[in-house]
């Protein structure tokens, strides 16, 4: 299987970058600038991209690579940053830019060069920089450049290097995608023989390998995450697979009852089903607690627990499975070189010790638009399959500040109309035009924030909380926008939870987009 290296210099967008490589059906992964060359060497890699960072190149200290990266006779590909750093570690010049270049501007491009393969002449990019590349290295050549930046990209086809100084991985560049596609399947050589039925069909095979006649544990939430992974381990080892369902009392409303009728006895899946009802040991457990990474590792510790008792009930268990996804790894500090945005409760938030042989996770270097066509390429159901994504640890990030059973009926009914609504307007929008409405959002809830205020409801004064409601539209969860949900749903929506959710006397709309904010609200 082909291979390309993302090396991280601390960039935003590097799961990104990575991204769009796999959308041109080659395999990526995600290693920090500070990976040594012999490691790089033991890779056997088709092509390296260089992300962008905050940095400049020229300051003392600054995330740098030895010379000999660009000497391993593997194409390189530099971007913003990383253009700038391989020109400086190659003989050019970086410096202060006179007129610093952000957001959208039009640049003209060398459509000989094959960085720019079936690219329009003039065409738009997304640049991002204070510095910039007042020198070329020896051998490079300028094949790009707008009004104030004369090397906008940069190229030595003779050892296969090229940089560019805008991000192409961006949707605000159009034809980034094309560029991208240029370097790992064109100049790389890349097959572009990586995909989901591959995938699935690889992964099952090393999964017998690797489980042989072990048992294995799996927490089933229901989510789209551990049902494709107990679709993959299901397909590898059957019986052998016994599912928990933990339900710790922050699901969505009725969702426990739904999870059990899909994969406990007479549904769908032939699945070993064990569904332990532990709420209230997790509101115990989450009694005074207000910082979310403390709520998140205590759900993730307690979660483990659970495990460990149900596999000593079981018997003999060796491996237990987690459904963790690749922005998981990352966002959790543990691939490249970003810092820790959040502890998944199947990363960051294990314990020191767990009682089991060995974790498996199938699903690890995937991404969520990739694991639903790996859902799809098991035959799961695509309502399962395509169901808004809900986070390990629940509706207890969901719940600013403590965590109570109140506060949890609280979400649960104030989400369940808000969702209900939402999906009342798509439905009817579509029956009507024919198409998705143009504001459908990717991913939609209600959480409850830890403001309560006075309001008056009827003639009595109230003293409640302030309930808000978040939709986003994205591609891959990385980076997403408010939804631009019409005001007159919004409007029934909030009347609905006012009058119908007792503790809630307001109602509020979060506009953020990742970044600066997260999906979720915590």
């Amino acid at each position: 299987m082909d291979k390309v290296l993302v090396l991280d210099f601390g960039g935003q967008y590097n799961q990104l970058v990575a991204r769009r490589v796999r959308e041109c059906n080659v395999y990526c992964e995600i290693y920090s600038y500070r990976t040594d060359i012999e490691t790089i060497k033991g890779m056997n890699l088709k092509g390296i991209i260089l992300t962008g960072g905050p940095n400049s190149c020229y300051e003392e200290g600054a995330p740098t690579y030895s010379k000999e990266l660009f000497e391993l006779g593997i194409p390189v590909l530099g971007l913003c940053y990383g253009a700038q750093m391989m020109q400086h570690v190659l003989g050019g010049k970086v410096e202060r830019a006179a007129v610093q270049e952000y957001g959208k501007t039009e640049i003209s491009v060398d459509t000989g060069s094959e960085l720019f393969s079936n690219v329009p002449a003039e065409t738009v990019c997304w640049m991002s920089h204070f510095d910039y590349i007042s020198k070329m290295g020896p051998g490079f050549k300028s094949v790009a450049h707008t009004k104030d930046c004369p090397v906008a990209a940069a190229e030595d086809v003779s050892r296969r290097l090229y940089g560019i100084q805008f991000h192409p991985e961006v949707l605000h560049t159009p034809e980034g995608t094309k560029m991208i596609y240029n370097f790992v399947r064109n100049i790389c050589g890349c097959a572009g023989d990586w995909k989901m039925d591959s995938f699935v069909e690889n992964t099952v095979i090393a999964l017998r390998e690797k489980i042989g006649s072990g048992k294995v544990l799996l927490g089933l939430s229901g989510g789209v995450d551990s049902s494709v992974a107990a679709g993959l381990l299901a397909r590898a080892v059957g019986k052998q697979l016994t599912c928990v369902f933990v339900d710790h009392g922050l699901l969505r409303k009725n969702e426990g009852d739904e999870v059990e009728a899909v994969f406990g006895k007479g549904g769908k899946f032939d699945l070993n089903f064990v569904r332990v009802n532990a709420q209230d040991r997790f509101y115990a457990k989450l009694a005074g607690v207000n910082e979310p990474e403390r709520k998140r590792k205590i759900i993730g510790e307690e979660f483990i627990r659970v495990f460990e008792e149900e596999a000593k009930k079981i018997g003999s268990v060796d491996f237990l499975a987690q459904g963790t996804i690749y922005p998981d790894v990352v966002e959790s500090g543990l691939g490249g070189e970003s810092a820790v945005i959040k502890s998944h409760h199947n990363v960051g938030g294990l314990p020191d010790f767990v009682d089991f042989k060995e974790i498996v996770e199938p699903l690890r270097n995937l991404f969520k638009d990739e694991v639903r066509k790996a859902g799809l390429e098991l035959g799961i159901p695509k309502a399962l399959v395509m169901r808004q994504p809900f986070p390990g640890p629940g509706l207890g990030i969901r719940i600013i500040g403590e965590v109570t059973a109140e506060k949890v009926t609280i979400v649960q009914d104030a989400d369940y109309i808000y969702r209900q609504e939402v999906d009342k307007a798509l439905e009817a929008y579509e029956a009507e035009n024919g198409k998705p409405a143009p504001w459908k959002p990717d991913q939609y809830y209600a959480a409850l924030t830890n403001m309560r205020s006075v309001g008056v409801m009827g003639d009595e004064r109230t003293y409640d909380y302030a309930a808000a409601l978040r939709a986003v539209k994205t591609i891959d969860f990385m980076t997403a926008e408010a939804a631009n949900i019409p005001f007159d749903i919004l409007q029934i929506v909030m009347n609905r939870i006012i009058k119908e959710v007792r503790g809630v006397n307001r109602v509020f709309y979060d506009l953020t987009s990742k970044p600066p904010g997260t999906i979720e609200m915590e």
